[in-house]
């Protein structure tokens, strides 16, 4: 019967010594859950409860369950809304090259990610149910919170749809260009401050998830 001879330490080298082979069926490490209750829902269910016991201390149940109804509606008209937002950046981040959207917004894309968020933000069209799940694409194939604040900012700042379809006919064509004209540079210090807090708050990399 033949006995078992262990491999001589020597004969192994010294990559296979410091960087052993992984195993086959080795699974990637999963990300962490979010967990659907948060603190931030707690707090927001524990202001609904008392404003609906208000509402019922002064109007009746009659009173909330009219606000209820209405609220019930409105998220209904809503959620389309929301369910394209969402699928739109979804789809985004699965279309966007990863490399090429980090080497244009990436942290290290300097001034020039900055810029490029804030263009981008301008011409965005669409509400917010556009362009937060947008933010959150850009962020998930590597843009850097810097470029995405530039973004976000530029679009709440500088939009051109608010502009066209409300602020030329209400306020006129000059007010309008100097608003934009005095807002340009907002966008861009924000996104540097962004990424300036962002780089001493998260100096390992990406921040965990929220809880």
């Amino acid at each position: 019967m033949d006995s078992y001879h262990p491999p001589n330490p020597s004969s192994l080298s010294e990559d296979q010594i410091k960087d052993p082979a992984p195993a086959d069926d080795a699974e990637p490490k999963p990300r962490r859950a979010r967990k659907p209750v948060g603190w931030s829902m707690i707090v927001i269910g524990a202001l609904v409860a008392v404003c609906a016991g208000l509402v019922w201390r002064r109007d009746g149940i009659d009173g909330v369950l009219r606000i209820l109804t209405h609220d019930l509606w409105l998220f209904g008209e809503i959620m389309p809304r929301v369910l394209a937002g969402c699928l739109l950046g979804g789809f985004i981040a699965e279309i966007l090259p990863h490399d090429k959207v980090s080497r244009a917004l990436g942290p290290n894309s300097g001034l020039k990610g900055l810029l490029i968020g804030t263009a981008f933000g301008a011409i965005l069209p669409g509400g917010p149910f556009t362009a937060y799940p947008v933010a959150a694409a850009l962020l998930t194939v590597g843009a850097d919170f810097g470029a995405t604040i530039a973004m976000v900012v530029s679009w709440t700042l500088i939009g051109y749809g608010r502009a066209v379809a409300w602020e030329l006919p209400i306020l006129g064509t000059e007010f309008t260009l100097w608003r934009i004209v005095i807002s340009l540079p907002i966008p861009v210090l924000a996104g540097a401050l962004g990424r300036f807090v962002f780089v001493r708050m998260y100096p390992k990399g990406e921040p965990e998830p929220p809880a």
